[in-house]
């Protein structure tokens, strides 16, 4: 029978998303929410309820940073990380472990976010870069400044070729290594950092004069 999980976005008045599933309800057992990921996923496999949404609770966060550093808004990245974890739901048999849970949400975060982010650049809300920022101590100027620029550079990263952007977005908006990386999009070590250094040059290329 279908059952329906819900989850809410990790924002203040994000909409919630739903995932509506198909099989047999399994008897009630307590998750512990310490569980180890290799034994959540088998936990998910045997069809625990709630084994899903532990997963979804644990990495909805960085999953929906990464999708919002590929698209710049809102609305998109909820879209594509509802998108994400659909997929790994449907496709959780082929986890082999050989990476740990978050690796390899990342990997399909991206490969999601390159086939639906064209080369033009996306619909920004730049006001998210200051969530960490308190406005009130900010001049209004500044901030609209602040704004104008990160939206900016989001744009430029958009135009960028589909390794080297997603290599230099996982490198400078989520602090990875390069082998990180380099085991995120199935490459190596050597390849990222190349792509990192082009991606670099190629971005100071596109913003050109803009004072970036």
């Amino acid at each position: 029978m279908a059952r329906v999980i819900t989850w809410t976005m990790p924002r203040t008045g994000a909409p919630e998303w739903q995932l509506t599933v198909v099989g047999p309800e399994s008897p009630a057992a307590a998750i512990p929410p310490d569980i180890a990921d290799a034994d959540l996923v088998a936990a998910c496999l045997s069809g625990r309820p709630g084994a899903f949404d532990l997963v979804v609770e644990r990495h909805q966060r960085a999953v929906y940073q990464l999708c919002y550093r590929f698209v710049g808004n809102h609305e998109d990245a909820s879209d594509l990380t509802q998108d994400v974890f659909l997929r790994a739901y449907r496709g959780l048999r082929n986890f082999r472990g050989h990476s740990s849970l978050g690796t390899w949400l990342y990997r399909i975060g991206v490969n999601v976010c390159l086939n639906r982010v064209s080369v033009k650049a996306p619909r920004t809300e730049p006001i998210d870069d200051r969530q960490h920022v308190d406005a009130r101590r900010e001049r209004a100027d500044d901030g609209i400044l602040r704004s104008e620029r990160a939206a900016r550079v989001r744009a430029a990263i958009a135009q960028l070729p589909r390794k080297q952007r997603a290599a230099l977005i996982l490198r400078m908006y989520h602090d990875m290594a390069h082998q990180e990386i380099a085991a995120t999009l199935g490459s190596s070590v050597g390849a990222v950092k190349a792509n990192v250094f082009h991606a670099l040059q190629n971005l100071k290329k596109i913003l050109g004069n803009q004072g970036i």
